[in-house]
């Protein structure tokens, strides 16, 4: 039988921290959605930069999201965060500007956004940056016993 214990808040920060991608879920009109994504974490503030889209149309509608962050070793290994709460676009060029320098700061190589070809020729739109700051309601994390 596997032991799973909870991580304490400082451990599932640490993860949040060391990862920097996971898969955030969201809800339209009881539709869910969950998608990969990479995001940005300035001390418990995380920032999600990505282009426009089916999630950032469901954030602006319902800005209640759920990001899930995890590191597997094997079957029997593993750590896991969930982290509950509402996400905000950023509006104010100062903001963006700000959470531009800490994109380009973390990664130098990407300063662009992962591109949808299928949202592009299906709906026919430019790659439209969107940053959102998403302020943590519940922070939970589970681990394997080692």
């Amino acid at each position: 039988m596997l032991d799973i214990d909870i991580m304490s808040l400082k451990e599932s920060q640490s993860l949040l921290q060391q990862v920097g991608y996971g898969h955030l879920g969201c809800a339209l009109e009881g539709q869910p959605y969950v998608v990969p994504i990479q995001y940005y974490l300035e001390d418990s503030t995380i920032y999600i930069f990505t282009t426009e889209g089916q999630k950032t149309q469901y954030m602006d509608a319902n800005p209640w999201v759920c990001l899930q962050v995890e590191d597997v070793r094997d079957l029997q290994s593993w750590r896991s965060v969930v982290v509950t709460g509402r996400a905000e676009r950023l509006t104010q060029q100062s903001d963006i500007d700000r959470i531009m320098k800490l994109v380009k700061e973390r990664n130098p190589t990407t300063l662009s956004p992962a591109i949808s070809r299928t949202w592009i020729d299906a709906i026919g739109r430019d790659n439209l940056v969107a940053i959102y700051r998403l302020q943590p309601s519940e922070i939970t994390g589970n681990q394997t016993s080692e």
